[in-house]
């Protein structure tokens, strides 16, 4: 069994997840890529993440006295089909110092399909100096399912307060659902022009219109500030894979640019390839 990753494990980096599910890939697609470059490899890294369901995770502190914690807090999703083991929610998109009270913090979990979602259980390791816990809610956004799901607690996660637990098994709120057209991964290829200056560290952006006037949100290419600096250089080739709304067959027109900024932003495009990844691998 070949289990590619080519992502990083590390908070500061990419989604700012510690741990990564990997689902196998043929033997004959590895030796092929292996004979090539590092592009190959890093084709292999595209393949896993294809293969996976990115979700968006908000957890909401309680407006309580005492009601943020400086412990670790981790989270398991189970679905219809699997579940995707413990996840460490290290990486605050939204507040630097997370977890804190009356604050809303986002964080990507990443995993395989795991099915229709079911339940959550969220919890912390109680280590630290201010570990109590109130709880209000977690929100799931799925968008491969074309769901957003609101899971409310409402309790506290500390073991000299309520019931004493520190983890707790929630249930999604059946009205308070959210449902959409779900949304499928495209595999978006940049190419960057050979000539002077032709490179930007700018935070570059697409839209796909489909027909029928049906269009994708705008959509940012990289994940962090580190990213721009290191794609979008001159005569390089940049793969993303990138889930968004489905636009249907024909890709009619898209949008792309950057929003300035910066020393480096001007930028010289040669191309965009786009490739639609339907579920059986087309």
């Amino acid at each position: 069994y070949y289990f590619p990753c080519q992502r990083w494990l590390a908070v500061e980096e990419d989604d700012g997840q510690i741990v990564r599910e990997l689902v196998p890939v043929d033997e004959a697609f590895v030796k092929k890529d292996s004979e090539n470059d590092g592009q190959s490899l890093a084709t292999l890294g595209l393949e896993q993440k294809a293969k996976s369901t990115t979700y968006t995770v908000r957890v909401k502190t309680g407006d309580k006295k005492n009601a943020g914690t400086d412990a670790n807090v981790f989270i398991t999703l189970y679905g219809s089909k699997d579940d995707t083991g413990i996840v460490s929610l290290k990486a605050s998109k939204t507040n630097k110092n997370k977890f804190e009270r009356g604050k809303v913090d986002e964080f990507t979990v990443e995993s395989v399909d795991i099915g229709d979602l079911k339940k959550i259980k969220i919890g912390h390791d109680n280590k630290g100096n201010s570990t109590g816990w109130f709880l209000e809610w977690v929100e799931i956004d799925a968008p491969s399912l074309g769901q957003c799901l609101k899971f409310p607690c409402g309790r506290w996660l500390d073991k000299s307060e309520d019931d004493g637990a520190i983890e707790r098994m929630i249930f999604p709120a059946e009205l308070q659902t959210t449902e959409y057209i779900p949304f499928v991964p495209y595999e978006i290829t940049v190419y960057t022009s050979d000539i002077f200056g032709a490179g930007t560290d700018a935070d570059v952006f697409i839209v796909l219109y489909g027909s029928d006037g049906i269009c994708t949100q705008q959509k940012s290419l990289c994940l962090n500030k580190r990213e721009q600096r290191m794609y979008f250089e001159r005569n390089s080739v940049n793969q993303f894979i990138v889930e968004l709304e489905d636009v249907g067959d024909i890709i009619e027109k898209i949008r792309i640019g950057h929003k300035g900024g910066g020393l480096n932003s001007g930028w010289h495009l040669d191309r965009v390839a786009i490739r639609r990844l339907l579920p059986n691998g087309k």
